[in-house]
Order: C-alpha cells, then structure tokens, then sequence
C-alpha cells in the first residue's frame, strides 16, 4: 500500500506503474474519492461538535419551549448525521478498497514486457549437460526407481497429489538440511512457521484481494500460504523496531498450498507443479533505504545461487518485466533451473523487494537514529522448494543405466552417492 498524500502528489507515476505492470488501475477515480472522504469527514466531525453543543445548551435550559426548540433541533441534527455517516461507511469502503489495488511503483531497471515470455536474461551459470544417451524425464526416473507415487496420490489427494518415497524423501530431506545449515551459518534465524494464517496478513502482504483466487480457504475465513513469508511478516504485525534490531533476517520453513487457478492444463504431470510442497523463504526487513532493499536484493538472489551452484545445477537469473511483477513488488529477479526432457530453465525460485508496500499494511515500524517513526521495507526470496527442484536434480545427473548421482553437498546426509538402477524398494 502506498502513502495516499503521495499518490495525491503523483498521480502519473501511479499511472505509469499500472502500464508497466499490466494492471487496470484508475487513480483519478481514488483521488476524487479521497476527496469525497475527506469533504464527509469534515463534515460529520463539524454535525458531532454542532451535536454537542446543543446537548450543553439543552442541559442548561429551564424554559420549556426553548428546550422543546432544542430538543427538535438536535433531533434533526441527528437523522442528518445519521444519514452523512451512511454514506461515510459506504466511501470509506469504496476508498480502502482502491488504496489496497494501487501498484507499486516498479524500477526504473525493470524491463518492459506482458508476461514472463519477456523477462530479460540477467546471466547463466553451468554447463548444460549433454548426454550420450535420450535423458529420461523426472516422472520417468522416479517411477523407474520407486521414488514417487503418482497413482496413490491421486487416489489420497487428487489432482497433482503425489506420494515421494524412498531416496526421493530421503533426498528431500537432505535438500533442507544443506540448506538450512547455510543460512544458519550466514546469520539467518530459522523458524518454523504457520502454513493457516489470517485474512489480515494476506491483505497486509498483498495477496489479497488480487490473489485470492489462487488461495486454498478454510469453513473459518482464513487461508493457507503458498509461501513462509506471509506468516513470518505476519510475526511483526504492529509492532516496532529500534534501529539497532535491524536488519532483521529469517530463514523459514514451511508447508505450501496452491491452487494453481489458471495453470489448467500446464505440468499435469510430475512434481514441478502440485498443489501442496515445502519451501525455506529467506526474508529481510530493513531500514527504509532504496540502497540497502537493492543490495540486500542482490544479497539473496547471490544466496539462492549458492545452493543452486552447491547442487550443481546449471541455471539463469532473469530479470522479470513488468507484467510478470505482483502488485507490490518494485523488481523481481527469478532464476530458473536446467530440465533436460524439457531442453529449457524452469522457475524455481523468485527474489522480490516491496521498500515498504508490505510493511505500511501491516504497520510495521522502526525508530530511526534521530528518533522519527518509520515503515521498514521488506524483501523475501526462495532458499529452496522441493519437490519442484528435485526435477532438475534428478534429470541432470542421471545416468545411462538408469542411476542417478547424488551431488555431493547431499551425500553426507543422504549416506551414498549415488541411486542404483537396480535397487528395488517393497511398497
């Protein structure tokens, strides 16, 4: 959410951000109902101190017919207060609903584009391995060595239900403790967060209302994350920081729910597209300072890039164009790993800075050196998913008989180096 005096003050730049991010926004019609809010606010408060002094003077008459005038003029007063706070109700909620659409404003690096057809390759890293052999597809490998089960979790689950078995669990696992190891040895604080979080902290972290309808919701009216930074900012909600705290940096694990609204059709198959995963969200809360959001943005794009380079997994970050950006988000670098059945990158991980489109919604504060109360920003990005990033494992390190090489940042925890062909597991 941004400050309404500055969109009073700006009004094109709203205007230019809804363009470059494709988004139907109308900026005129908020500020002229701004205008109306505040015309009625003034006017109720001016009909409530009229109301009050005619209750005084009411209480201080003895004369029957001048207290009769007054009653019947305070009377009026009322039904005509009444009636202006009516409408009052009904422009503060008209009101509250556009400054809630209002985008943020992009980068000025943010490239221009529709979708995420257009975002700009920023660089690559790794080999693309080429095999002497047809590589098997993730889905091929995994039923050939009993690592999933498909069928099962369709049968449990339903539509992109899944069941991960045997090394593919136990790789899963390994995938989290590397990972969680190196940001706990960069300063990160782990948590373990909730996946049901509250109406609230979706609105304040701006899935709400545009992404409702990719949204899991409960009998209750709350909702369950696709992602561990709602509910981490959610920890901060209304509350303030002294500068020193900052910055605050988390490293939180969690389940995931999505319900892929719009994806009918895309990934059917397989484990890069389901409905329910796990994730580790790195997440930053600064102070407000264009400078430090970008460089601590750079700073955990280079620390998703480490695990992805500590897998060995050949990628590329691109920088996402402004159609491809959320509401919030003032840039967006994604980077995608190599799938070879698919001969292309696919996304695993997203890094976004918000300066304090987040932290303004759900009232999140510090007091600056010289004392001043201000908003800090917020930047979250993917440490690591699974399963999606098991695709990508699985297809580059397969072998032509059939066995997979573990990296060798998992082998320690996975206990070997490699998955045999020939290992058969009983169901």
């Amino acid at each position: 959410m941004l400050d309404i005096k500055f969109i009073q003050e700006n009004p094109d730049l709203i205007k230019e951000a809804a363009r470059k991010k494709r988004l139907s926004f109308d900026v005129d019609e908020l500020i002229a109902i701004d205008l109306r809010r505040r015309e009625l606010l003034s006017m109720v408060e001016s009909m409530r101190e009229r109301q009050n002094k005619t209750s005084e003077k009411i209480a201080g008459v003895a004369g029957p017919e001048l207290r009769t005038s007054l009653i019947a003029e305070m009377q009026s007063l009322k039904r005509d207060l009444q009636k202006k706070e009516e409408e009052l109700r009904g422009v503060m909620v008209h009101w509250q609903k556009l400054l809630l659409s209002v985008p943020n404003i992009p980068d000025m690096s943010v490239p221009e584009g529709e979708n995420d057809e257009d975002n700009k390759e920023v660089r690559a890293w790794g080999d693309i391995p080429d095999f002497s052999f047809t590589p098997k597809s993730h889905i091929e490998l995994m039923q050939d060595l009993d690592l999933a089960d498909f069928e099962r979790g369709a049968k449990v689950s339903g539509f992109r239900g899944y069941f991960l078995k045997n090394d593919a669990a136990l790789l899963s696992f390994a995938i989290w403790n590397m990972t969680l190891r190196e940001f706990v040895k960069d300063g990160f604080i782990p948590l373990i967060v909730p996946s049901l979080v509250k109406k609230e902290v979706f609105l304040g972290t701006g899935y709400l209302p545009q992404g409702e309808e990719d949204l899991y919701k409960t009998q209750d009216g709350d909702f369950l994350a696709g992602t561990g930074e709602v509910a981490t900012m959610g920890m901060f909600m209304d509350e303030v920081f002294a500068a020193p705290e900052l910055p605050k940096k988390f490293i939180a694990f969690s389940p995931c729910f999505r319900r892929e609204a719009g994806s009918h059709g895309k990934d059917t198959k397989g484990i890069i597209r389901v409905h329910e995963f796990f994730k580790l969200e790195q997440l930053i809360l600064c102070e407000a300072s264009h400078e430090t959001s970008v460089s601590f943005h750079e700073d955990l794009t280079a620390n998703a890039e480490r695990i992805v380079q500590k897998l060995g997994l050949p990628y590329r970050v691109v920088a996402n164009c402004g159609g491809d950006l959320g509401l919030g988000q003032v840039k967006k670098y994604d980077l995608e790993a190599w799938v070879p059945s698919e001969k292309k990158y696919r996304e695993t991980h997203s890094a976004s800075y918000f300066h304090d489109f987040q932290t303004r919604r759900l009232n999140i504060r510090y007091k600056d050196k010289d004392g001043k109360i201000r908003f800090v920003h917020s930047l979250n990005n993917t440490a690591i998913a699974t399963p999606r990033i098991l695709a990508s494992i699985l297809e580059c390190n397969q072998n032509e008989d059939g066995s997979i090489n573990i990296p060798a940042a998992l082998q320690h925890d996975m206990g070997k180096e490699r998955i045999e062909a020939k290992t058969k597991y009983v169901h």
